[in-house]
């Protein structure tokens, strides 16, 4: 979020910056993967009349399920089924 009003955190009430290594789930066709990206830019959206905190993100192509992702694009995700894996994550 900008200028110090507020913290994006994920389900346990980790605060989430720019450059942390994040997972989330993703729908592939009718199935859900595990996915692991790096966060780009966090900040809050109106989504459906409510601020919603989202994040901007990165995947890094590690990933639960067997299906190959087609691409590796940034993606806007909300922090709703997002789990902080490490701090300052440089590949």
């Amino acid at each position: 979020m900008s200028k110090g009003r507020g913290t994006v955190t994920d389900y346990a009430g980790e605060t989430l910056r720019e450059g942390d290594l994040i997972t989330y789930a993703a729908r592939v066709n009718n199935r859900v993967r595990m996915t692991d990206a790096v966060i780009i830019k966090a900040t809050a959206k109106k989504v459906d009349g409510r601020l919603r905190p989202m994040l901007l993100v990165e995947p890094t192509g590690i990933e639960s399920g067997f299906i190959k992702r087609e691409t590796l694009d940034r993606q806007w995700v909300s922090t709703e089924h997002v789990r902080l894996l490490a701090v300052g994550y440089a590949p």
